[in-house]
C-alpha cells in the first residue's frame, strides 16, 4: 500500500513552484487563484524570494502548502493514495489533497495559522534544538524537570529515532542543551526558527485558530489521514478539527506516524512538495520502505 506524505516547515527554497507555473495551466490557475485570496503575490516571493524573505512564518507556510497542494492537484484522478500523512503544516497539505478541505479554505486556515504563530513567536522570544542520539525517555525527563524549575521546554518534533526537537523559552532550551549534552547527546543544535512550535507558547496562536477551524466545512476524506497528534488513522471530520487544534501545541508524532502506517501494511511514501527531508525520516523509521519524490512530467 502507498502513502502520500507532506512536507512542513524547513523545507522551502527560492524557485519553488516556478517550473509548475510555467509547465501547467492547471498549477497556474490554483497559484494566482493563491494570489487573489492573499491579496498580494506569493508566487513572486516564492520563484525569486530571498532565503530570508521565505523565512518568514507568515510567506513559509502557506508556500510550502501552495507547492504542496499545486503539485498533488496537477496528478489529477492519477491521484489515488491508500493514506495521507503530513509534517506538522504538511498536514493541512495532506488534508485538502485528500478533499477534506477545500483548496481554498485550506489555504485560509494555513495563512491565519501562519500570522498567528509569528504573533505568537512576536511575544514570547523562543526557540527550538534538534537533539541528535539521545534516547526520548531522557529528553522527555529532564524538559520535564526544567519545565518544573519554571521555565517551559518541551519535545515538540520526534522526527526519527535518534531525532527529536525541543521547543521553549530561550533559556529553558539552552539549559536543556547543556544538560542533555552532559546525559550524552551526540549533538545539541539550535534551530533557525522564529519562535518555540509546538509548545505551550503557541497557546495564543492556538485560541485564534481554533475559532477559524470549528467555523470550517471539513469533509470525509477520500483516505484515512494519519494525524501529528494521536498517530494515528482518522476520517472522522469532527476528530480531524479537534486534532489540528491541538497540534499547535502538542508533538509533531512523526515517528510513532511512520511506525503506525508500517504496521497498518503501507510500504510506500511518496513525498509531495519542496525537498527530500521526508524521504530520509521514514527510512531511519523503517529501513526497508519504499521512498520517493512526486514527479511530474509535462
Amino acid at each position: 500500500m502507498k502513502a502520500y506524505i507532506f512536507p512542513g516547515q524547513g523545507s522551502q527554497f527560492s524557485g519553488m513552484g516556478k517550473d509548475l507555473y510555467e509547465n501547467f495551466p492547471l498549477a497556474k490557475d490554483f497559484f494566482e487563484k493563491a494570489n487573489s485570496i492573499l491579496n498580494f503575490r506569493i508566487t513572486d516571493t516564492m520563484f525569486w524570494g530571498t532565503e530570508e524573505e521565505l523565512k518568514q512564518t507568515k510567506i513559509t507556510q502557506p508556500a510550502i502548502f501552495l507547492h504542496s497542494v499545486v503539485l498533488a492537484k496537477t496528478l489529477g484522478e492519477s491521484f489515488l493514495p491508500n493514506a495521507v500523512a503530513g509534517h506538522y503544516l504538511g498536514e493541512f497539505s495532506a488534508l485538502v489533497s485528500a478533499n477534506a478541505l477545500t483548496f481554498e479554505d485550506g489555504l485560509v486556515l494555513v495563512y491565519k495559522r501562519a500570522v498567528s504563530m509569528q504573533k505568537a513567536c512576536e511575544e514570547n522570544l523562543s526557540t527550538m534544538a534538534a537533539i541528535l542520539n539521545l534516547d526520548d525517555k531522557i529528553i522527555e525527563d529532564i524538559c520535564a524537570e526544567i519545565s518544573n524549575s519554571g521555565e517551559v521546554v518541551v519535545p515538540a518534533n520526534y522526527n526519527c529515532p535518534g531525532q527529536l526537537v525541543i521547543s521553549g523559552s530561550i533559556k529553558g532550551v539552552n539549559i536543556a542543551c547543556e544538560k542533555l549534552k552532559a546525559a550524552g547527546a551526540k549533538r545539541t543544535l539550535v534551530l533557525p526558527v522564529g519562535g518555540a512550535f509546538h509548545s505551550p507558547l503557541m497557546e495564543s496562536a492556538k485560541n485564534e485558530l481554533e475559532q477559524a477551524i470549528n467555523s470550517t466545512n471539513f469533509s470525509k476524506p477520500v483516505c484515512p489521514v494519519y494525524q501529528n497528534v494521536n498517530a494515528s488513522p482518522v476520517t472522522n471530520s469532527e476528530e480531524i478539527k479537534k486534532n489540528l487544534i491541538a497540534q499547535l501545541t502538542a508533538p509533531v508524532r512523526w515517528t510513532q506516524t511512520i511506525q503506525r502506517m508500517t504496521a497498518d501494511g503501507i510500504n510506500s511514501y511518496i513525498e509531495v512538495g519542496p525537498g527530500k527531508i521526508l524521504q530520509g525520516l521514514v527510512k531511519k523509521v523503517n529501513p526497508f520502505a519504499v521512498v520517493s519524490s512526486l514527479v511530474i512530467s509535462s
